[in-house]
């Protein structure tokens, strides 16, 4: 693997990336100033920026910027560090993000399965709220072995292209 340099982008060019990738972001169920702040991040050579450095590439507030990362770190899309000596927070997407972002799902599904497991026993597996209940629960079950088993692949194949 060769060295990566930072390479000279026309602005233009890096912003209509970021909005077209943000509006498929949104599309896809992404709040909307998120999906804005992880595409710009995603599309910086370093993969870090500073709050300043996202609000005046993007054209937005200090406040959407902060509810944006806050959104970002919750869903484990983005980590915060500081600069050394400095108080300022730069805000980063690692190369294995994705991988986080879905592992955190899986936990999710998981108290889904458990929350799910309730309302079939509250509500009774022969009802028809109940059996709606256990087909969502069993389709969760399904997908959840299926996930498990692609992470795993994955791992192994970003290891052998990526190193």
């Amino acid at each position: 693997m060769t060295e990566s340099k930072a390479v000279e982008r026309d602005p233009e060019s890096v912003s209509r990336f970021v909005e077209h990738f943000a509006a498929q972001l949104v599309e896809a169920g992404l709040p909307r100033m998120p999906a804005r702040v992880f595409a710009a991040l995603l599309a910086s050579d370093s993969g870090a920026l500073t709050s300043a450095e996202l609000g005046e590439q993007l054209r937005i507030s200090p406040a959407a910027v902060s509810g944006a990362v806050r959104y970002l770190a919750q869903v484990h899309m983005l980590s915060r560090e500081r600069e050394p000596g400095s108080r300022r927070e730069r805000y980063r997407v690692h190369s294995d993000q994705w991988y986080t972002a879905l592992t955190n799902r899986e936990a999710i599904i998981k108290r889904w399965e458990n929350a799910l497991r309730d309302g079939v026993a509250h509500l009774g597996a022969e009802t028809p709220a109940g059996r709606r209940l256990s087909e969502t629960l069993a389709f969760f079950e399904f997908i959840e072995k299926d996930v498990a088993e692609m992470m795993e692949r994955w791992r192994v194949y970003r290891e052998e292209r990526f190193g």
